[in-house]
């Protein structure tokens, strides 16, 4: 027993990065960011940050915020969805050159309903290495607490703006037997709720918003329930949507009209 306490890292180790592998030149690093809570950041995170030699960011702004918030000084290159394509091809030429490059979208993963996809594809295409740092997700801390299953799962991001696809969509996911998870923005979140009541009626839904934040909430209930719980109420930060499988409406009542708020 002694042996394996005296196993355990103390913390100065754990912070002590001197005998880590360095990072690899012509590697991109995709690091994932705090998707609210700052203290979500993680050290090989920070240690990544540290030690590239550029930050590839969705708003140069935000990722300066950030570096600046743990004394990091890094030059910034922009990449987000309007430049995209000609930024991979610049990213595979400094990578080329030996650079090591870390990727962050505003908040959470990169290439998960952000910026990075199309990029991760490039470099690979390329030939060249890509290494994943992984961190806070609205995905899985929503699905987590949620109550829902979690065995099987199938996640959409953001659906279609225009809301003939929209419905087509949920319509054609029906019949799905897992937990289906959406992003939604605090503009259509009631119109989505609205589309729920129409394809998957009676399901349960629980409605995550401001994860990791101070006002944190999950909202359970039927898509019926939820839209007149949200109805007239003035609702900020992005949403995860979480909608019960068609075997699941059993569940319905365990999860549902118990809103819950920290």
């Amino acid at each position: 027993m002694l042996s394996a306490c005296n196993s355990i890292p103390t913390m100065d180790k754990v912070l002590d990065t001197s005998n880590r592998p360095p990072l690899e030149a012509g590697t991109l690093y995709l690091v994932a960011t705090p998707i609210g809570n700052l203290e979500d950041i993680t050290l090989r995170a920070l240690r990544t940050l540290r030690e590239c030699d550029r930050v590839a960011a969705e708003d140069t702004r935000r990722a300066r915020q950030l570096l600046d918030q743990f004394q990091i000084s890094k030059p910034t290159l922009s990449c987000h969805r309007f430049n995209e394509a000609s930024r991979s091809e610049e990213i595979v030429g400094r990578l080329q050159k030996g650079e090591k490059i870390a990727l962050v979208s505003d908040a959470g993963s990169p290439g998960i309903s952000d910026p990075g996809e199309r990029i991760v594809r490039t470099v690979l295409k390329a030939g060249l290495r890509v290494e994943s740092v992984p961190g806070a997700s609205a995905l899985v801390a929503a699905v987590t607490a949620s109550g829902l299953p979690t065995g099987e799962m199938h996640f959409l991001g953001f659906l279609p703006r225009k809301s003939g696809q929209r419905v087509r969509t949920l319509l054609r996911l029906r019949e799905y037997a897992g937990t289906l998870v959406l992003y939604e923005s605090p503009y259509r979140v009631e119109k989505l709720l609205g589309e729920l009541s129409e394809t998957h009626p009676g399901r349960p839904v629980v409605v995550a918003r401001e994860l990791t934040k101070k006002f944190e909430e999950f909202l359970r209930g039927t898509p019926e329930s939820l839209a007149a719980q949200i109805k007239g109420r003035r609702m900020r930060g992005e949403f995860v949507v979480m909608v019960g499988g068609e075997e699941s409406e059993s569940t319905a009542d365990e999860v549902s009209e118990t809103p819950e708020t920290r």
